[in-house]
């Protein structure tokens, strides 16, 4: 949890992808790799494990696969379960630029 909050106190918004290797064709890390590339070091991207990081995902109340948050100095400012595209995540992190 330490960690965690290390990594979103950072003043550029992180982007941050639950996941789950349930199914393959659900982990979509191509979209993720277009977000990180579009985005540059304006933002951050990380992947987590829901399984790996359990205690984590329970506190943030992580129920679905995907979960995405966006974060930017310790606040969460955005949240969404399902997919998403690389276009439509680009656009909402670029809004917490």
């Amino acid at each position: 949890m330490t960690k965690f909050g290390e990594l979103i106190s950072v003043e550029k918004p992180v982007l941050i992808d639950f996941y789950t290797d349930w199914d393959e064709a659900e982990n979509n890390v191509e979209t993720l790799r277009d977000v990180a590339a579009a985005l540059g070091d304006k933002a951050k991207v990380i992947k987590i494990d829901i399984r790996k990081n359990e205690i984590l995902a329970d506190a943030l109340r992580v129920k679905g696969n995907p979960t995405f948050m966006i974060y930017k100095n310790g606040e969460m400012k955005w949240r969404k379960t399902g997919f998403q595209d690389a276009k439509t995540l680009i656009g909402l992190v670029k809004e917490y630029f």
